[in-house]
């Protein structure tokens, strides 16, 4: 099996170059995205022509749309009558996410997907056997949950085409090894499997030796974030983050910002608090028109609008000079969503400001974060007017050397270094 080792750089290929059916480009030009990265660029041309893959790729490389690309254009050119990929994710939050993307993604194609996970109550549960019953072009599933809703003859994989097992490594550390295996024995044999694994650890290459028909293989080294970026933290309450991040907008020196937040709800409140304390923001989010989201690029751009608002749509595809801060105002789900976030600073050779905000539930997945990105974030104490969070009692334990507290309007406490 071929190795092909690449590192992320600017590529001259553009999304046009593939040959994806017209609404699914339609979406990508929505959604601005433009350049694919190397595992993009790789793995795209081996899916569309039907070969099994094993990839290795760490978060920060764009994998998600690596595999789902290829196989909404499968689906666009098929009749959409069966359940047509089977997606196993980890985590909740890591198909919750690849839902998301496929959302976006879909957009102007008839295909429709359905995330399966555990943790909820009983009506979530009756909401996934109608969602299954009714059916969907596509399933991403926590093994556990996929397994019980099996037990219960709600799922028919008579026409499966395609399996992707995302985060295959994290997979088998949490134990879910022979789950996959009892999944798999229930899909049919001739089908186009793919897997995706941050490492290549021997039990990998044993799952991809059994499941995988003779397939072809990747390997991309992990992208990281530009060493210009300057990035925070700030352990806070979630009381805590409308007063904070006024008093960050007070700095002059942030002229041009994005923030990041989880959800368009959440986009479009906390817009309206912005604006209503004198800010010139506008909100970025997937109920906008196309031609409402490029006039508000064109005021982002030239500097009319101060801040933009937005979810993840804004991280991916957007390539603005001059943007001085991105807030995370709430922690991404998965550790490549903060780069691709913070990555909208510090471009053509500039220097910028990344400041996260890490409630008390969110110390799990910046920790992962962290870890991704291969060290600590600095962190910023609160200032007293603001108030003192409980989530700051870890803050002592990472031994980072004392700096002032940011002051309104005083450039966040940082150095002119």
């Amino acid at each position: 099996m071929p190795i092909f080792e690449y590192y992320l750089y600017k590529l001259p290929l553009n999304f046009k170059d593939f040959p994806f059916v017209s609404a699914l480009q339609e979406g990508l030009d929505a959604m601005n995205f433009d350049n694919p990265t190397p595992i993009q660029e790789l793995a795209i041309p081996i899916i569309l022509e039907g070969n099994d893959l094993v990839a290795c790729a760490q978060t920060g490389t764009g994998k998600t749309a690596a595999y789902v690309l290829p196989i909404l254009d499968r689906i666009a050119r098929s009749d959409h009558n069966h359940l047509n990929t089977l997606i196993i994710a980890p985590t909740r939050e890591l198909a919750q996410q690849i839902d998301q993307q496929i959302e976006g993604f879909s957009y102007f194609t008839r295909a429709c997907s359905i995330s399966i996970y555990g943790g909820g109550d009983g009506k979530a549960w009756e909401q996934q056997q109608k969602a299954l019953r009714e059916g969907a072009d596509i399933i991403i599933a926590t093994p556990g949950r996929l397994l019980a809703l099996m037990a219960q003859k709600d799922v028919d994989f008579s026409f499966l085409k395609h399996l992707v097992l995302d985060e295959a490594d994290r997979m088998l550390d949490m134990g879910f090894y022979e789950d996959i295996l009892r999944i798999i024995k229930e899909l049919p044999v001739k089908r186009q499997t793919l897997l995706f694994s941050a490492t290549m650890p021997p039990r990998i290459r044993k799952m991809a030796n059994q499941i995988l028909n003779h397939p072809k293989e990747i390997s991309i080294a992990v992208s990281k974030p530009a060493e210009k970026i300057r990035q925070d933290f700030y352990s806070i309450e979630n009381t805590q983050k409308i007063p904070m991040i006024l008093d960050i907008l007070k700095n002059p020196e942030f002229e041009s910002v994005i923030i990041f937040a989880s959800t368009k709800e959440n986009v479009k409140k906390l817009n309206i608090v912005l604006q209503k304390s004198g800010l010139k923001t506008s909100a970025f989010h997937s109920d906008l028109e196309q031609s409402q989201r490029e006039e508000l690029m064109r005021d982002f751009k030239s500097k009319r609008t101060k801040v933009l608002v937005g979810t993840d749509v804004l991280s991916r595809g957007i390539d603005v000079e001059g943007i001085s801060l991105v807030v995370n105002f709430d922690v991404p789900p998965d550790p490549e969503d903060y780069i691709h976030r913070i990555g909208r600073t510090a471009r053509a050779e500039e220097s910028g400001v990344a400041i996260t905000f890490v409630n008390s539930h969110d110390k799990q997945r910046f920790h992962r974060i962290e870890k991704l990105i291969g060290h600590t974030i600095e962190f910023i104490p609160i200032p007293e007017y603001i108030g003192v969070s409980e989530a700051i009692s870890e803050a002592p334990k990472r031994k980072h050397p004392q700096r002032r507290p940011p002051q309104s309007g005083n450039g966040q406490g940082r150095s002119k270094s």
